[in-house]
């Protein structure tokens, strides 16, 4: 979706970005850096967070935090390489934080972690194990995920897409091969995490930054305020021009995932009016109340328009895809608009104002309750 109230937006850096291997910064200690995804959404914002942690043999040790990762390829890790080899100052990574378990956010964290533990830089004799911080729902997810596929493709997923109307034959049979989509992107999870909760306090850099929890887009997603710099690292739980997707998917086919991200949406409104948040996609901006108002009623407004479609006659999610999404979509654009579709119709049945029942071809229909 594109934000038609963007204007009421601001843009501190306007439209200045970093390119491969560059960084900027945004406060002292804090740079911002992109890597490019293989995906309609070409790229991903990422964070480094100059800090100290204690050495596995005592003292303090210098370096940087890393606060998301970029898939798993051969393009990312030499990006990486560029950032390592001119941008750190001579300094080690200590630690990963990542939000939440998708691709583009963990897929490099094992490489990460192995990558930077053990001996830590010339001359120094102290050692860390760099590990990866994540709640504990998102580490297990993305640990399952990367041995098999969880919501990502193989025939369970063909089938609940199948089960919500999705017909067309070529696209089924994509999504069945798609069973090592998920690995392919997160080869492997590291084998142990610190775990973040909601409320969790982090010191890095000599600041406090709070781990605000919210659920929607993923099991339990961790954005990171830090109240001194007035800063929301909001990962993708607020992006500035498009909207969060909110998918069901087959392994919790009655779920309710709408109604957790909008809840999650009104918590963030008890932050700063002022404050700046750095996205995953998309540029640093203010204006959060402004946004979270613009995607509460981007939603409201797709809610009104599936449930009038669905009182008109019996519709399933396949056939409300032209009504949700007005423009051309790829197989991996389809697989999420197939989830987001199936959200707002069991946001609207579990909220009884539409009724669901499973037709003789297998392919659930939603209705207007009596």
């Amino acid at each position: 979706m594109a934000n038609p109230r963007e204007s009421e937006l601001q843009y501190p850096l306007g439209e200045r970005r970093p390119g491969p291997g560059e960084l900027i910064e945004l406060a002292p200690g804090l740079r911002w850096l992109r890597m490019g995804l293989p995906f309609a959404l070409d790229h991903i914002n990422l964070w480094l967070l100059r800090d100290e942690l204690d050495a596995v043999d005592g003292g303090k040790v210098q370096g940087w935090t890393i606060v998301d990762c970029g898939v798993a390829n051969e393009a990312t890790r030499a990006n990486w390489e560029q950032i390592f080899a001119h941008h750190l100052d001579g300094l080690p990574v200590l630690r990963v934080i990542v939000t939440h378990f998708h691709p583009d956010h963990i897929g490099l964290a094992d490489w990460l972690c192995r990558r930077w533990s053990g001996a830590l830089a010339p001359g120094l004799s102290a050692r860390h194990e760099c590990r990866l911080w994540i709640s504990a729902t998102d580490f297990n997810l993305a640990r399952l995920a990367s041995a098999s596929t969880v919501g990502m493709g193989g025939e369970t997923a063909a089938a609940f897409f199948a089960s919500h109307g999705l017909s067309d034959p070529e696209a089924l049979d994509k999504i069945r091969q798609r069973s090592s989509y998920y690995p392919s992107m997160v080869p492997a999870v590291p084998a142990s995490f610190r775990r973040l909760m909601d409320g969790t306090g982090l010191r890095i850099g000599g600041r406090l930054w709070q781990c605000l929890v919210g659920y929607g887009h993923a099991p339990e997603h961790i954005s990171l305020f830090c109240p001194e710099l007035g800063l929301l690292i909001s990962g993708d739980m607020l992006l500035p021009r498009i909207s969060t997707n909110v998918s069901v998917v087959d392994v919790e086919p009655e779920a309710d995932p709408l109604r957790l991200y909008l809840d999650s949406l009104q918590r963030l409104l008890a932050l700063p009016a002022d404050t700046l948040v750095l996205p995953a996609h998309g540029l640093p901006f203010r204006g959060l109340r402004a946004r979270v108002d613009q995607l509460q009623q981007h939603h409201a407004e797709r809610l009104a328009e599936v449930d009038q479609a669905c009182r008109a006659k019996p519709c399933h999610a396949a056939e409300l895809l032209e009504l949700m999404f007005k423009r051309k979509l790829d197989l991996h654009q389809t697989t999420f608009a197939m989830g987001e579709a199936v959200a707002h119709l069991n946001h609207l049945w579990l909220d009884g104002r539409l009724a669901r029942r499973l037709d003789e071809d297998g392919v659930y229909r939603f209705y207007g309750a009596s």
